[in-house]
């Protein structure tokens, strides 16, 4: 018999609660990126000036962001992953901390250096390093209290996600989908490091933590069990050893399910032909029970992917009204650019539609099977290996990659930071070889045919309905993570560098050219009575990936590197954390 929840609850849930502290990536566990703090609105945000800034002294791709706790702050860097503690009365550095990694990893890190943060519960920082190692440090002093590795870097499996705490454990993934790695989501006591529960994505039912016959998914309209051996009928021979089904998103948690949310990744190889039937569970969002890993449901988003529509964005948790019934739902912006509400407790498929008109690999989803409902034109499996596939949209980034969408309770809205790009993609034959990139296509990107002829746009959805409340064009894809606040004013980040705040109906509040391309996620916090908004700016990430690694073909980067191609007339490299608030009065 398990001890209650409550004997191993960490300190993080409280924290959270408190909106003086920003003390979750996503400032809570439901992953909504909404806080209550108010005292900048859509009155003031624009007279918002710098408060202050710090530089990482790291010149690469910077995606998450800083925590803040009380009166520290904490900001990481891309590789080498230094850790910086930020006394926030004078902004004097209380401690950094700088692991020494092999430079061998960076070669293995399929696009750019990024990590996504840090996480904290019961005077302890976690960071997870690239090179798969696990680090617990003393908040107060950066002392390491225990490290653990959780992977290979010589066959190609790294780490970006930011671990995550819920309730007594430190949840991280593995990346590395473009090197034939086997996804897999670990569970670790927070305390000790040991080793609590492992999931794979692909495999034997027993390796994915699945019951065949509890285990549900949505079929003929209806949830069913997976049944036997699910994962292993979808794959010729051993190939889930080397699928893919990577776990390097975000991931949020519901106390009252205890069940934890997360998406996986792109089957390997991306030549589709290599790999016949639908690749099960790549793609594909689970929810766990927290405590044992045991999958209570999954739901599969793009079997048999041809386009590399990884399934790792966020599981936003929020109650949502459809069809006039307030459900428990969780919405998912995925990569394959459906936005789709499931209930969070059963599994079962509510809504599904298209967040960006130009999506046209698939026309829509059968509500009855879940399935989309492929175009055979833009199918690179039909049209075969050394079969250049045009005019797919959205391009393998796809309409939303991992920056992170907020919502907001006040609004019942998602705010979504999209991209609007379409490709050419060739598949060509791909031999696993272990630590060696297993990608077995190439790319091109560029602009959506479009009246405004941009990258991205930045979006007001209605879960419940499925509908595009308002849209916002940028000049380049949105790449930050959203904020939306009690204030009624929602941030976002741009890739020539601008942090923006729109109001709740879209219009243009205010922006700011900070150094730096924005790849961060926007947050804020309250020190002294004050409020302020914080963004990591420093150009990299996949969209960024010619600047940050001094890349030119336009075939490189995985097709980023020639659709990116005019980001370099608008910023440089960076590694800057800005600091906003209202003047002082």
């Amino acid at each position: 018999m398990s001890a209650p929840a409550f004997a191993f609850a960490s300190d993080v849930e409280a924290l959270t609660k408190n909106p003086q502290n920003w003390a979750m990536q996503a400032g809570g566990m439901a992953n909504q990126r909404y806080s209550e703090l108010k005292q900048i609105n859509k009155d003031n945000a624009k007279t918002l000036q710098v408060a202050w800034t710090f530089s990482t002294g790291v010149l690469r791709g910077h995606e998450g962001g800083p925590l803040v706790i009380g009166d520290t702050m904490y900001v990481h860097s891309p590789f080498p992953n230094n850790v910086f503690a930020i006394n926030l009365e004078d902004q004097s550095i209380k401690w950094k901390y700088e692991p020494k990694q092999d430079p061998a990893v960076i070669p293995v890190m399929c696009c750019d250096t990024v990590s996504r943060g840090v996480a904290y519960s019961d005077g302890k920082i976690f960071l997870q390093q690239a090179d798969t190692t696990l680090v617990a440090l003393d908040a107060k002093t950066g002392r390491e209290i225990w490290k653990v590795v959780t992977g290979n870097p010589k066959v190609g499996e790294t780490a970006t996600n930011a671990p995550h705490i819920f309730k007594d454990k430190v949840i991280t993934g593995i990346s590395g989908g473009e090197f034939g790695v086997r996804g897999r989501i670990t569970a670790f006591d927070m305390n000790t490091g040991k080793e609590l529960w492992k999931a794979f994505s692909t495999g034997p039912d027993t390796d994915m933590r699945i019951n065949p016959a509890t285990t549900m998914t949505w079929t003929d309209g209806k949830m069913a069990p997976v049944g036997k051996d699910s994962s292993l009928k979808t794959w010729k021979g051993d190939q889930w050893k080397i699928g893919g089904g990577t776990t390097w998103g975000w991931y949020s948690y519901d106390p009252a399910t205890n069940l934890m949310y997360y998406g996986t990744g792109n089957p390997s190889t991306w030549n589709p032909r290599q790999r016949p039937g639908d690749n099960k569970w790549s793609m594909t969002i689970f929810a766990r029970d927290l405590d044992t890993g045991e999958a209570k449901w999954v739901y599969q988003m793009t079997p048999h992917d041809e386009w590399d529509y990884d399934g790792v964005n966020e599981m936003i948790l929020a109650d949502v009204k459809v069809k006039g019934e307030t459900r428990k739902a969780l919405v998912h912006f995925d990569r394959n650019g459906f936005g789709y509400t499931l209930d969070r407790v059963t599994g079962a498929l509510l809504v599904a539609q298209k967040f960006d008109p130009v999506v046209n690999w698939a026309s829509s989803i059968d509500m009855k099977s879940g399935r989309p409902i492929v175009n055979a034109k833009y199918s690179t499996d039909k049209n075969g290996p050394d079969v250049n596939s045009k005019g797919i949209c959205p391009s393998a980034l796809g309409t939303k990659d991992q920056q992170p969408a907020s919502y907001s309770p006040k609004t019942g809205l998602f705010y979504v930071p999209t991209n609007h790009v379409c490709m050419d993609y060739e598949p060509f034959a791909s031999e696993y070889v272990a630590g060696q990139p297993y990608v077995g296509a190439t790319l091109s990107m560029y602009p959506a045919p479009t009246s405004h002829g941009g990258m991205g746009n930045f979006i007001a959805w209605d879960a419940g309905t499925g509908k595009i409340v308002w849209s916002k064009p940028e000049k380049f894809s949105v790449w930050s993570g959203a904020l939306s606040t009690a204030g009624d004013v929602v941030f976002y980040g741009t890739l020539e560098g601008y942090i923006k705040a729109v109001d709740n109906n879209g219009k243009e509040l205010w922006k700011f050219k900070t150094p730096s391309g924005i790849i961060g996620n926007v947050n804020t916090w309250e020190y002294k009575g004050r409020q302020y908004i914080g963004v990591l700016s420093g150009i990299g990430g996949w969209a960024g990936i010619g600047l940050a690694a001094g890349l030119t073909k336009s075939t490189d980067g995985l097709g980023a590197v020639g659709g990116y191609k005019d980001l370099a007339k608008y910023t440089n490299l960076g590694g800057t954390l800005t600091v906003f608030a209202l003047p002082p009065q």
